[in-house]
Parts: C-alpha cells; structure tokens; sequence
C-alpha cells in the first residue's frame, strides 16, 4: 500500500513460485522478497532471480524479522540490494526504494 501511494505499480505474489512467475512476465524495477515463503523460500527464489540472465539485474530488497547478521550477510553475498528488518516502517521503505532510483 506504501508503495501505491508513492504512485508505484506493485504486483503481489502469494508465493515463491508465483513471485518468480511474475518476475518473468513483467518489467519490474524492485523485488520486494520477504526469506518466509510457502513453497519456495525466499533464498532459493533469490537464487534463481540472481542466476537468470533476464532478472538478475533487477534489484532486489530481502526483508526479514531476524536480525541476525548471518542472514544479512548471506542475502547481500546471493546478490540482494539490501536486507530490511520487519516491521517495516512506511518511511524506511520509501527510503529503500528512494536509494534505488
């Protein structure tokens, strides 16, 4: 909703699989991955994003409720842009989005 407010398109997936579908279909600017899927989690989702000459130059903001800093450390090693801490703020995340212009 943060982002439809910012006058941003924004698709949702329901899981890894859908959102990887969705990835192909459209020219999306920002992956929006939170670690915590059904199906495909979202490290294999980030994989395969990263692997797939079509989206790997896609940014993409791995969010996750751990604050552990292994689990940073792996998302930026896959290739993700930026890890975010849950909760969100609406700030922080027009913030992140903002950086990738």
């Amino acid at each position: 909703m943060v982002l439809e407010l910012e006058e941003y398109s924004v698709l949702e997936a329901e899981n890894g699989e859908q959102g990887l579908e969705l990835a192909r279909q459209n020219n999306c600017g920002l992956v929006l991955l939170d670690l915590r899927l059904s199906g495909l989690d979202g490290w294999s989702v980030l994989k395969e994003l990263k692997e797939d000459p079509d989206l790997c130059g896609i940014p993409v903001f791995v969010f996750s409720a751990s604050a552990d800093m292994a689990f940073r450390e792996r998302a930026l090693s896959l290739g993700a842009a930026d890890y975010l801490l849950k909760p969100l703020s609406a700030a922080s995340l027009r913030d992140a989005v903002a950086r990738i212009k």
